[in-house]
Parts: C-alpha cells; structure tokens; sequence
C-alpha cells in the first residue's frame, strides 16, 4: 500500500496506446489497446500495481486472427477492444473495422494461447462484454445499443436493445456495462475523440434499461481547459484488490504554440474514482497525480520512464516490435545472422503499403533512438513515421546516408552524407521546447532551417538525424515535427519508429529507444 502523499506519473503507458480497457484476476491487472492496421494486434500489458505496466505479448498474433488486407488504410484495422475475465477464462472483444465485423477471442491464460476467432456481424464499433448473474452475455456497441448474445456459438439472441446515448455529446462510443451494489452502470464516452471528449454515466436495476443520467455528467472532461492532458476519455473502470476504484482512459499531451500538435498518439492514463451517493467521482487528469492514502498503486514516487533496448539475441522478436498490416515470415530473421535482426525488402518504397518495417511505438516527447545497421547491399534505415504519406527516414545504401522527408504529396532528399562500407550508426533524435536551429554549422544543415537563430519552435518538436563518425555524431539535417503529427496526417495512431528495408537484405545489430532529459 502507499502512504498518504504518494504519487505517480502519468501517462501510466506512455506513446500510442489508446482504447484502453482493463481487468482484475487476483492481484494481477491486465490491460489492452487499439492497434488499428499494426500487426500484430491488441497489446497485452500485466502490472501489479496499475502504474507500471510491462508488455506481455499481442492478443491477435498470428494471420488466422487479424486478417488485415493489403489496402487496409491507415488507422483502420482493429478498433477499441474490451478484455474481461469470466468463469475461468479471459474473453476479448474488438472490431476489425477493413473487414466490418465484431471478433471474440478467449483463453485460458492471458499469454495464451487465444483461440480463433467468432465473428459478429453487426454495426458499429467499441463492442464491449458484460454476463448477468444468471450467464446471460451481454454485448454493447457504440451507438449506443445492447444485445444478448451467444459468445462461443456466434449468434445473437436479441437485440438491438437501445440504452442511453450520453447527454447529447456526438459519437456516444466505448460503452461498458459493469454491476456493482446491485446496479448496472452504463460508462460512456461522448463528444468525440479529440478535445471535445467526455466520459459519462448512467444507471439501471436491469442491463435492458431503462438509464437514469448522473447528476453531475460529465464525470470527467479536460474540454475548455487549459490542462496539459487533454482528449480524456474511453475509460473503463477496474476495482483493484484493496477495494478503491481505478479509471484506466486515454489522453493526449500536445506540445508547441497554438494550434498544439501531439505526436505520441492517444496514450493510457490512470485516475482514481470516488463513489459519492452512489456515482463515480473522477478529478481531472494530471501528468502527476496524487494517489489516495492506502489505495492500491504502489508507484510510491514518480520514477522516470524506462529506455528500451533489443540486441536481438533471443529466437522470436520482442511483443513491443510491429509491422504495418502484417510481417510475413520470409521479411525477416533472427537466425540467418545470429545476434542481429535480418530484414529482406518485400516492397520498394515506404510511400506505399507493403515495405518491410520492424517499429517500436515512440515513448517519449524527447527521445533519442539509434541502430547500428549492416546494408550489405541493400537499401536500409531508422525511420520515423505516422503513415505512408507522413514519415521522415535516415536511409544507408552504396556509402551513401541520406536524409528524406515525405509530408503529403511532397518528398525531398534534405542531406546527404559518404560512410564506410560495412556496419553505420544512425540516429534520429526528438526534442521539445528548445531553440533551432543546432548549433551545427555544415551546408546540409541549411537545407533543413525553418527559423531564425535564436527563435524558439512553434511546433511540437524539431527531429534531428545523427550518422556516427570517426570524430563522433554527425547531424545531417533538422526537421520541424508538425508534419508527423496527428493534426497534420489526421488518423488516430501516432508516431512509431524502427528499421525498414526497401531493397535486398540488411542485418540490425542493436537497437535503443530512450528518453532524454527536455531542455528549459
């Protein structure tokens, strides 16, 4: 337990990590996201505490479950799953919104393995699962409505059942039904998934309705505030072991002058829940959050977030690695060179789908990610990216490192720079709140400069691209971030970045994703 005073940081899972929806089994909290056209799909998260969260595996990990097509559109794919725990067993529903159809999976350990999936054809998106007393399963949609279903067998038994729609906000999405002291209470989220959003309540004796409003909806809104953690809402309550109540629900935290950008994406944030006459009580939403005396997370003090590092020694690929749509098995290998990661181009561009990408979702607003690759003879590199019209690489081939920006339908070659043959150091570099341009003085940092000397950044970040030479790093080019932010290439994921091949084969020796300390 945590003493009175105690604290932790938000977000509580860092970069692009939204839908959230949690669960309790005992003392372990499981938690899962929206993956939307990454493969693989769902993250699964384990804590014990709801604070510090480690990536277990992927729920959809294998093609016969996330049938993601080819053309499959950016922020399309798998949206906003729902994870339960029922009579022994862990159920999860989502939507795969490019084929149009709700999916259940189940298994009897959250690492598996999960079952094929039974497929639901019916409208909308957010499902969610809920199982009266009696084993009557529920499942709500956006919209909202209500039915009664057979989850194993496919089939429903009735419905639609319409409940309650929130209190007139658009896009009444994330529903989730949960019985607590003889009530169900209806958890929504309204008003869209951006700054208008909200989270809303209502309840009833019986899951078919009818809903009474809380008094005092919305519950929790950062609209019309100036609070650096906006966009809060698709919540979804868990109770933890010691009896408080815990919100797991997305935000956003944008960065620069107005109009704000964010780049991370829509990311997981934890709130504590007061229950006053019967409602769920939720305060805003704070980077640094006072937990209650004696509840359950035991992030005792605020701890910095942990770098990331993958020497790719062991036999199959980390769960935090993901490819956009899918990741053939013949793209890639961890034997053909032991102790590096062997990608073979697939498509010859990364302007279109179908290139060989192995990405990290960025963690961090100042961050510093590095691989040392061998291209051999292929075209290989670090790049950093929203979609396939909004990405900005450091690309090695023939000698030859260059830096390419693609922003919508224009694409440049801002730098190039002669390495070596054999093995290269590459870096790309994000940073907040600092002056531009670096303080490197060379002509292919000319061709990057967006501002004066001296004038501080109105957008969310500068990225910086690093080659490593005999006398140390070498910054080749600096790029304004706004053009890889989710206001600018629209969707609902955010930034990743990792190593792509588009043309032969190259091997990656190590790869570091790491925060670094924002200048004031």
């Amino acid at each position: 337990m945590v003493s009175s005073g105690a604290s932790y940081r938000n977000p509580v899972v860092p970069g692009f990590h939204p839908d959230p929806s949690v669960c309790r089994v005992g003392a372990d909290y499981y938690l899962v996201c929206s993956s939307f056209e990454y493969f693989p799909g769902v993250p699964l998260l384990h804590s014990r505490d709801l604070v510090t969260w480690r990536q277990i595996g992927n729920i959809l990990d294998r093609p016969g479950q996330l049938a993601l097509p080819a053309d499959t559109e950016a922020s399309r794919g798998i949206f906003a799953p729902t994870l339960r725990h029922h009579d022994g067993r862990f159920w999860l529903v989502t939507t795969n919104v490019s084929l149009g159809r709700h999916l259940i999976v189940t298994a009897p350990e959250p690492t598996g393995p999960w079952s094929d999936p039974v497929y639901f054809d019916l409208p909308h998106v957010d499902p969610s699962l809920a199982w009266d007393d009696d084993g009557t399963c529920w499942l709500t949609t956006s919209g909202v409505d209500a039915y009664r279903i057979d989850p194993e067998g496919g089939r429903v038994l009735e419905g639609p059942l319409p409940l309650w729609s929130g209190t007139g906000g658009q896009y009444p999405e994330a529903p989730h039904l949960y019985r607590i002291d003889g009530w169900w209470y209806l958890l929504l989220s309204e008003g869209g998934t951006h700054t208008g959003h909200a989270v809303s309540v209502a309840r009833s004796r019986s899951p078919r309705g009818p809903f009474t409003p809380a008094p005092a909806n919305p519950i929790l809104t950062h609209r019309g505030t100036d609070l650096p953690v906006q966009a809060t809402g698709h919540g979804d309550l868990v109770q933890a072991l010691d009896g408080s109540w815990w919100l797991v629900l997305l935000g956003i935290r944008a960065r620069g002058q107005w109009p704000p950008y964010h780049v991370l994406g829509r990311e997981t944030f934890l709130a504590p829940v007061r229950w006053v006459d019967g409602w769920p009580v939720v305060d805003p939403v704070r980077e640094i959050t006072a937990a209650p005396p004696g509840s359950a997370p035991a992030g005792a003090a605020p701890a910095g977030p942990d770098a990331f590092r993958d020497d790719f020694d062991a036999t199959v690929l980390a769960p935090e690695w993901i490819s956009p749509r899918s990741r053939p098995d013949d793209c890639w290998s961890l034997t053909a060179r032991p102790g590096w990661l062997t990608l073979h181009a697939v498509g010859a561009t990364l302007d279109l789908a179908g290139a060989t990408i192995v990405a990290l979702r960025q963690r961090y607003h100042d961050s510093r990610t590095s691989v040392r690759v061998d291209p051999g003879t292929g075209t290989a590199g670090l790049t950093i990216r929203i979609d396939e019209a909004h990405h900005y690489d450091l690309e090695v081939r023939a000698g030859t490192v260059r830096v390419i920006g693609r922003a919508g339908p224009f694409r440049q070659v801002f730098a190039t720079h002669a390495v070596p043959d054999g093995p290269v150091v590459l870096t790309i570099a994000t940073r907040t709140h600092d002056l531009y341009p670096p303080t490197v003085t060379s002509a292919a940092d000319l061709v990057a400069r967006t501002a004066p000397r001296g004038v501080r950044a109105a957008g969310c970040d500068m990225v910086t691209f690093e080659v490593a030479g005999p006398a140390g790093a070498v910054v080749l080019a600096e790029l304004d971030g706004r053009y890889l932010s989710t206001e600018v290439a629209a969707g609902f994921t955010g930034r990743v970045v990792g190593m792509y091949v588009t043309g032969g084969s190259a091997a990656f020796d190590w790869f570091t994703h790491r925060p670094v300390a924002a200048p004031h």
